[in-house]
């Protein structure tokens, strides 16, 4: 933790020294010069404090973050802004969350992977050095798939995706609830994009029917797919044992090496001119797609039609949760999860934002704010079902086998299931 400090004993004094003696007609000549000199540079310290007048020796502590896709948050200039006023800088290590999990943690106030599996592995790891750990859960985010109209209404045509309720008269649906047992079938069985019609869009497409991801031994996105996919697969339950974890991580592990390399995040991809031809169907955050949409329309007018959700049948939402690793990691996580306008940013950044007690996400709000900017809000039914994620120690097994990744050293009991 780096800290900006000011001289000890409070705010700096200036000196002054003995006023120099000169002839009484030139006392007046040397006094004003140096009065703007003092003045301009009173001034300059009050403008140099962040740009905010009026706040020229508030104290402000620099953070030192390692955080995955969330650090979008803390990059969000309005935020900066109100976290300077709280008297917080945020300097951040970019990293994906099993990444984070891995690495050491020493001189770091705060991480924040992107999900619960990353975030267990770091308390376990914690509590076997013998340090303790603060989380704060300020928002939620479900995994979603983010794609282009074109493929949407290619799937909606096969019976595979329907669009969501609530799409107001004379609109074009921006949200689709996607089967996800027929959509794994379709990529299981080799299926592409032209099998299915893609050429009545005016699209020709020879790739296969499939959901492309981050690096699975990085994101927590991908790692969570994985989980959705097991679910999927299992009948809706997940694998209870090494076995079955082995046998699923074999037949994924087929399934992912069709997309390819994986880029480092998907939804840059997503966003880009080139992600139509280069990734249809991308394995993203609901908040992304929804900051992308906010950001068009604030910017032209619009929203992005051309690009749309898919929603998977089996929901699953991340909680990323932010540790505290020092006194001012828990300032700030009590901040973030206290304070009304650091709250209302993350729902204009298209974050489910939970209730000042934590207890609960509301989406009431996100809904309002999305209504009043002419953005369609997903409505989604509480029938779904709600997926879970293997037990810790079998979803890592997973990833190392899908992914040939390192393993990420384990410390404690076999974890129990993820929510």
């Amino acid at each position: 933790m780096v800290t900006d400090r000011q001289p000890e004993g409070g705010e700096p004094r200036l000196r002054v020294g003995a006023p120099a003696v000169v002839p009484p007609r030139s006392r007046a000549r040397r006094w004003f010069p140096r009065a703007v000199a003092v003045a301009t540079a009173l001034s300059a310290i009050v403008v140099l404090a962040e740009g905010h007048v009026g706040l020229p020796f508030t104290r402000v502590v620099t953070i030192e973050a390692k955080m995955a896709s969330k650090a979008d948050y803390f990059e969000d200039p309005e935020v900066q802004r109100l976290l300077v006023r709280h008297g917080f800088r945020v300097h951040i290590t970019r990293l994906g969350s099993r990444g984070i999990a891995a690495q050491s943690y020493d001189g770091y106030d705060v991480v924040f992977p992107s999900g619960q599996p990353a975030a267990d592995l770091i308390a376990r790891k914690r509590v076997a050095e013998g340090h303790s750990t603060t989380a704060y859960r300020p928002f939620v985010s479900p995994v979603v798939l983010g794609t282009y109209r074109e493929y949407a209404e290619t799937l909606q045509e096969a019976g595979i995706a329907t669009p969501l309720p609530g799409v107001p008269p004379g609109a074009e649906p921006l949200y689709y609830s996607l089967d996800m047992k027929k959509f794994l079938k379709a990529s299981a069985d080799g299926s592409r994009w032209d099998d299915l019609g893609i050429d009545r869009h005016g699209i020709h497409n020879g790739n296969k029917v499939l959901a492309q991801t981050s690096d699975i031994c990085e994101a927590n996105s991908a790692g969570t797919y994985l989980g959705l996919v097991s679910y999927i697969w299992n009948g809706d339950n997940i694998p209870q044992d090494e076995a079955q974890a082995d046998r699923f991580a074999a037949k994924i592990r087929l399934l992912l090496n069709d997309q390819g390399m994986p880029s480092s995040e998907k939804n840059e991809t997503y966003v880009s001119a080139e992600g139509k031809s280069i990734s249809p169907i991308a394995v993203i955050y609901e908040h992304q797609f929804l900051a992308h949409q906010i950001a068009a329309w604030n910017g032209t007018g619009h929203i992005d039609s051309e690009r749309v959700l898919l929603y998977p049948s089996a929901r699953f939402i991340t909680e990323p949760q932010l540790i505290a690793l020092s006194p001012d990691g828990a300032r700030l996580g009590d901040l973030i999860t206290k304070d009304p306008a650091l709250q209302r940013r993350a729902m204009e950044l298209g974050f489910r934002v939970r209730d000042a007690e934590g207890a609960s996400a509301t989406s009431d709000s996100l809904t309002r704010f999305l209504g009043q900017r002419h953005i369609q809000a997903p409505v989604l039914s509480d029938d779904d079902t709600k997926a879970v994620l293997p037990r810790l120690d079998l979803l890592e097994r997973m990833i190392e086998t899908v992914g040939d990744c390192d393993p990420v050293v384990q410390s404690g009991a076999a974890g129990e299931e993820a929510p």
